[in-house]
């Protein structure tokens, strides 16, 4: 079952149970991909679905940090919830020695030696983790240090 299917499914199943914040969440991300398929006028594909939900967990974060910047903790709190439920349809995460081993071989590959390279070494090491739902941020933080 493809990622759309499993979300309108889903979405059909908030309804009847009648669980707002979820149902609410489930729309976005539907209308998030739907708009995503119009503007590439073709179906996703599956990995294209899970960039686009990466955005919008993403974007999320971002928003709580704002939120509690600015003292609302209440929109906070909610945008922390949406991210749960978003997460629950995004691959797992690579555990800090997977991370670890990627940027190594990463590295070893590309044969990196300087901060110069940290791109090359950062597409490398996303190519070996594909599939698994990486942060950006993390990835870049830990080949800046392993190549300072």
């Amino acid at each position: 079952m493809s990622l759309t299917e499993r979300i309108q499914k889903e979405l059909t199943a908030a309804m009847k149970e009648k669980d707002e914040l979820r149902l609410s969440v489930l729309r976005m991300m539907k209308s998030a991909l739907k708009n995503k398929e119009i503007e590439k006028m073709r179906p996703l594909e599956d990995l294209e679905a899970l960039q686009i939900l990466q955005t919008m967990v993403k974007q999320r974060r971002e928003s709580v940090e704002q939120f509690t910047k600015g003292g609302r903790d209440d929109l906070a709190a909610k945008e922390a919830q949406e991210i749960k439920i978003i997460e629950s349809y995004l691959p797992a995460a690579p555990s800090d020695a997977e991370l670890s081993r990627a940027v190594e071989e990463a590295i070893a590959d590309t044969e990196a030696d300087s901060l110069k390279q940290m791109g090359a070494v950062i597409k490398a090491a996303r190519a070996r983790l594909e599939g698994k739902t990486v942060d950006g941020k993390v990835l870049s933080d830990k080949v800046r240090e392993r190549l300072s």
